[in-house]
């Protein structure tokens, strides 16, 4: 059913994902409910879509693929930029009734490669001139299919769901400790649930008045969460940014009148560069600003608001909690050092490494533990590993709750780095770099960053002579993503270890090595 809901400040709006049991429901929903409203605009090319023309473009993809991935629950990888035609894909693939495998339009060569084998995919969404993916598709014997029509010529039927609820919806593969990639599955109720609470939320991250500039990569969770799908379900405009760069940002903010961004560190950091005024002046259509996907620096969200006079909202989660756990909003204001509280329908508690909740008269911090309906079922391709059977899933994250309930994180027990929003693995960088024949031992390790937040930081024992910095780059780039790849490169003698043989990761960041040559 449709569900209103008045807000103070924004009067009445509609959420659409109560009626939804297929995530493209919500495309459907909002072009129903107003057909001629615009839905996404592109800012490099001007592009328009409403609702009523996205729904028939979906339409018309999901029979394009249902031509070429034949049987429901396929996998569908889709590689394609942040543009009208990816959100088309997207939409369109699930409509199918098939799995969506996003991966980002940069991945390398063996990325694509392992995601493509380890999914079992049916189907690559590609561009003709995307040498990686067709060569990849050619290797792994699965089909390529063109970015789908943004316009649907002809007439016909709507094409309905057939999948929603428990079906598998997003396959999101992200790296594991072991520097293999590893399928977090995400159903349709998912999904859709974290739609929900997110909507539940106020004041509303997203209403139909709103323009929201998504300038944040839509392969990731975040991009497709409180990005694409929010936007569908309060039947709101997109504005596609592609790629983020700070001024063509702030002009397209200007120019399509946004009023909510969902952004990343990064972004506000590098919007913080631009000239003062030109900062307040273009941001003057805007009423919310959230962050998410890697920590935001206290200065960097106070800085903000003295430059616009507009607070940041952070929030947290994970690809496998759909992926919204926690955000400010809940609280009613930007809290520095704070993640903010659990949003409508989810439940956290802190638990030691058994999971064993704790007591906060006796525990400072502990290990963030989250039940909801927006959980993970588990990870591909048997399901493992995903909640506990009292629904508790338990994050790698520690943090401690204050005393108003709101999460503060502090520190994580993995080696995660998170460049510029996303993850990097030290595992996978050290895997790649070991491939290269002048290096016996590497350890990888990620050093805070002005610009990304943090940078990857390698340290070599070398087996021969020394490669070159470009030689490296060269080496990396056919096996991980551009942002994976090291910035600073060392050499030593030895690598630090403990007292039982095993690398001292900690201990590395106070190593200092001889650059190589560039």
């Amino acid at each position: 059913m449709l569900v209103t809901i008045r807000t103070r400040d924004l009067g009445e709006h509609t959420v659409h994902s109560g009626r939804a049991t297929n995530v493209a429901d919500l495309v459907r929903s909002a072009a129903n409910a107003e057909p001629d409203h615009l839905a996404l605009v592109e800012t490099a090319t001007g592009a328009r879509l409403s609702w009523g023309a996205l729904d028939a473009a979906v339409d018309a993809a999901a029979r394009a693929i249902t031509g070429n991935a034949t049987g429901s629950g396929d996998r569908v990888v889709v590689r394609l930029p942040g543009t009208a035609a990816y959100v088309v894909a997207v939409y369109g693939v699930l409509r199918a009734g098939r799995v969506l495998v996003p991966i980002a339009r940069g991945s390398a060569h063996r990325e694509l490669a392992e995601v493509l084998a380890a999914s079992g995919a049916a189907l690559l969404v590609a561009e003709d001139d995307d040498e990686v993916a067709v060569a990849a598709a050619a290797e792994a014997g699965v089909p390529l299919l063109r970015p789908p029509a943004t316009t649907a010529a002809g007439e016909h039927e709507p094409v309905e769901a057939t999948t929603g609820g428990e079906d598998l919806a997003v396959l999101a593969f992200t790296s594991g400790t072991s520097g293999t990639a590893r399928g977090v599955m995400l159903s349709h109720r998912a999904l859709l649930a974290n739609v929900d609470q997110c909507s539940r939320l106020r004041p509303a991250p997203v209403t139909p008045a709103d323009r929201v500039l998504l300038a944040l990569p839509l392969f990731h969770v975040y991009g497709l969460g409180p990005g694409l799908l929010q936007v569908a379900n309060a039947g709101a405009t997109a504005v596609l940014a592609g790629r983020f760069d700070a001024e063509e940002a702030l002009t397209a903010i200007a120019r399509h009148r946004v009023t909510t961004v969902v952004g990343v560190p990064p972004m506000y950091r590098a919007w913080l560069k631009l000239d003062p005024e030109l900062l307040r002046a273009g941001f003057g259509t805007v009423r919310l600003l959230t962050s998410g996907a890697a920590p935001l620096d206290a200065a960097l969200g106070e800085a903000f608001r003295a430059a616009t006079g507009l607070g940041i909202h952070e929030g947290y989660g994970l690809t496998e909690t759909g992926p919204v756990l926690t955000s400010t909003l809940v609280g009613g204001a930007p809290k520095p050092g704070s993640v903010g509280r659990p949003i409508p329908g989810v439940e956290l508690r802190l638990v030691d490494v058994d999971g064993t909740p704790l007591d906060p008269e006796e525990d400072d911090s502990g290990l963030v533990s989250a039940r909801g309906a927006n959980l993970l079922t588990g990870y591909w391709p048997d399901g493992d590993s995903g909640p506990d059977a009292d629904g508790w899933f338990r994050t790698g994250d520690v943090g401690f709750l204050d005393d108003d309930g709101d999460l503060h994180l502090v520190d994580r027990t993995s080696d995660l780095i998170i460049v510029n929003g996303f993850n990097v693995y030290p595992h996978e960088v050290e895997r790649a770099l070991l491939e290269h024949p002048a290096i016996a031992q590497a350890a990888v390790v990620g050093m805070p960053d002005e610009d990304t937040g943090e940078t990857v930081r390698a340290v070599l024992v070398l087996a021969g002579d020394p490669p070159t910095t470009a030689d490296l780059d060269a080496h990396c780039a056919h096996r991980l993503a551009r942002y994976k790849i090291p910035t600073r490169i060392e050499v030593v003698d030895e690598l630090p270890v403990t007292a039982t043989g095993k690398l001292a990761r900690r201990a590395l960041r106070a190593v200092t090595g001889t650059p190589l040559p560039g």
